[in-house]
């Protein structure tokens, strides 16, 4: 039985971030939140009166640290931290592990424990599971961290497999220390950058009687991109009625992508520590303060912020207390970067309850990379008016990895928003289904293969597979390969207008095959093997006359912002189409939702590869065999999907009347996916 009490409010749809609400010692805790760093009892150059009006809920504090420094005495005379630092909110404690790992050159680790050399006075001290939970104790933490082997997220796998290995142990003498301790206990997973041995580490530890888990040893040498994917891949693992703790990240836009991924929880230095180098986050990206762009500005640090140094200081004197190091300047950039940072999660739980995280996040992504380099107050020299790269409801975005992508204005959702789109378009559509493979001709067969794009846009899927056609062509000759015909359908051309017109932005426009599609709606390659053609209108005015397809790119912006597409009633219509041939249908979106009206239409439904910050994505069959016969033999959704989707909170369609649900459970309940031998 959990000490939290953790309740889930709402889960997103076409996202795995969730709002949520858990109970400790010392209050009630709303999700998705940050716990400022507070490692030796304060954080650094904020009082607890600033920390409460900036919106901070939780602090966290380090077991090493106050081990050393005041000592478990002082702790003991005050009855634990909060009377002692005089904070009456929950607080978390870290178990010491990462400051161990953080110096190797001064300690010893081995199955005890790790023995090291206070900085303080040079005594030795040996942190083991049962010490560092009994210090926790005596802290009089909310929340404890069991003891764990942090290693490098780099690490080669024997190494991290043993570090894994050594954290499991760890764990259960952990959780055999806390005893019946009131306080809540978290397990850590470890595994660095190894998908298996993260799995195997999620696996044991939600079998255990914790009260929370966490993601350990990221932010520890990985990419960005890594991080993301392997957010995404431990929290498919862990148990949906724990709460979920990202330790040690990060940015805004880290955490951004990790709500995306389900994470609850998240300390990091950095808000604090920028404060002291002179730098504000804003919602118009991070602000150097030292810029002598804001030497003369009046202005607030961020318009309509309600923080006090928004409130009371200008621009041009904080300018001057960061030139003039003084620790003023640090208090009061580091209260701006708290109360953003909280207005950030207390933003994405709303957008959450009300189902509108999609658009928060496709919108905020570009906002929170963007630096002080896009936010000149006074340019140097004039110049000339930019072109504006926007037509109809639609405009370019370009984020903070570099790549530029097609953004509806009206929704906020941004094509291939993750990954470059090209890549994204390989990834998912192209390589997955086997393309390069489909298009050599084999014994006895002369068909045209053809392929439905559904959802236009910007023509990335759509050129992604004349581009795999070329290169096949070139490779084996006209003679060794098989017709090609490409129907794209699509209601609205002005995103691939735009794109176009600004094709310097997107390089696989950089070919004379979609500026034809534009003018004509046809466009044939010179060898004859390749047809494309555009029908421009409603899609479901188009399902039942157009070529029957082999392959479905199902592309059109999500259900909540294209809901009609996304009905059982059309995937119905498909399948009628397709029969007699066996199609499959691949499709960026691993929702529930979308999932249930695939298998009520009759799909047989597998989870597709990981692209962006999905975890995986969605492949359809419109026959039994189709998993069979596929290139790459990919498993069908079972009975774990199933006992998932049985808890789920959204397992119905949002429009599915009370009396037609126990229809609709037994429908799904019985697919010959999950009973075959019915």
């Amino acid at each position: 039985m959990s000490r939290l009490k953790f309740t889930i409010q709402a889960e997103a749809s076409d996202s795995k971030a969730r709002a949520a609400t858990f109970q400790t010692l010392h209050g009630e805790v709303k999700t998705p939140v940050f716990m400022p760093v507070g490692t030796q009892a304060t954080v650094k150059a904020q009082t607890v009166d600033t920390l409460k009006a900036t919106g901070s809920s939780v602090l966290l504090a380090n077991t090493y640290h106050l081990l050393l420094r005041p000592g478990p005495e002082v702790f003991k005379k005050f009855g634990g931290i909060h009377r002692f630092m005089n904070w009456d909110g929950p607080v978390l404690t870290d178990s010491g592990g990462f400051q161990i790992f953080s110096l190797p050159a001064e300690r010893a680790m081995n199955e005890e424990g790790a023995r090291f050399q206070s900085y303080v006075n040079g005594d030795f001290h040996l942190l083991s599971p049962e010490s560092s939970i009994e210090m926790q104790k005596i802290i009089g933490s909310d929340i404890m961290m069991v003891l764990d082997q942090c290693i490098p997220s780099t690490a080669p796998y024997a190494q991290a497999e043993a570090a894994m290995e050594l954290t499991h142990r760890w764990a259960k003498r952990s959780l055999i220390a806390r005893g019946d301790s009131p306080a809540a206990l978290f397990g850590i997973v470890q595994g660095a950058c190894h998908h298996d041995l993260r799995k195997k580490s999620a696996e044991f530890l939600r079998e255990l009687p914790f009260d929370g888990l966490a993601i350990g040893g990221l932010a520890v040498g990985e990419t960005h991109a890594e991080r993301y994917e392997f957010t995404g891949l431990v929290t498919e693992q862990l148990p949906k009625n724990l709460p979920r703790y990202l330790m040690g990240v990060g940015t805004p836009i880290d955490i951004l992508e990790a709500v995306h991924r389900g994470v609850d929880m998240f300390d990091c230095i950095i808000p604090g520590q920028l404060a002291q180098r002179g730098v504000a986050f804003t919602r118009r990206g991070k602000i150097m303060l030292r810029r002598v762009a804001h030497k003369f500005s009046e202005a607030p640090l961020e318009p309509g912020c309600d923080c006090q140094t928004c409130r009371e200081y200008s621009q041009a004197y904080l300018h001057h207390l960061v030139k003039a190091d003084e620790t003023l300047g640090w208090h009061l950039l580091g209260i701006h970067n708290f109360a953003f940072y909280h207005r950030l999660m207390r933003d994405m739980r709303e957008s959450i309850l009300r189902d509108e995280f999609t658009a928060f996040y496709e919108k905020h992504r570009y906002e929170l990379g963007r630096n002080d380099e896009e936010n000149v107050i006074h340019p140097v020299k004039k110049r000339q008016p930019a072109r504006l790269k926007i037509l109809g409801d639609y405009d370019i975005v370009t984020g903070p990895q570099g790549f530029s992508s097609i953004r509806q204005l009206s929704s906020g959702e941004v094509m291939h928003s993750v990954n470059r789109p090209s890549e994204e378009a390989n990834k998912l559509y192209v390589e997955q289904s086997g393309l390069a493979g489909r298009l050599l001709l084999r014994e006895g067969q002369s068909d045209e293969l053809v392929i439905w794009d559904v959802g236009l846009g910007a023509a990335s899927n759509a050129m992604a597979a004349l581009h795999c056609f070329e290169k096949v062509l070139a490779e084996h000759g006209a003679a060794a390969l098989r017709p090609l015909r490409i129907v794209s359908f699509e209601i609205d051309l002005d995103p691939l207008k735009l794109a176009a017109k600004f094709a310097s932005h997107f390089p696989h426009l950089r070919h004379g095959a979609p500026h034809a599609i534009l003018e004509t709606g046809r466009w044939q390659h010179a060898s004859g093997l390749l047809q494309w053609e555009l029908l421009k209108g409603d899609f479901l005015g188009f399902l039942e006359s157009a070529a029957v397809p082999d392959l479905i790119f199902y592309d059109p912006f999500s259900a909540k912002t294209d809901s009609d597409l996304w009905t059982a009633d059309v995937f119905k219509r498909l399948i009628t189409h397709c029969a007699p041939k066996s199609a499959e249908l691949y499709t960026y979106s691993a929702a529930t939702a979308v999932r249930v009206s695939l298998l009520t239409a009759g799909f047989f439904v597998a989870p597709g590869v990981g692209t962006g910050p999905k975890a995986d994505t969605t492949l359809a069959f419109t026959k039994a065999g189709g998993a069979s016969q596929h290139p790459s033999l990919p498993r069908l959704l079972g009975d774990e999907w199933l006992g998932r989707w049985r808890r789920s909170d959204s397992k119905f369609p949002k429009h599915l009347a009370e009396g037609e649900r126990a229809a609709f459970e037994k429908q799904i309940e019985r697919h010959p996916q999950f009973r075959p031998a019915l």
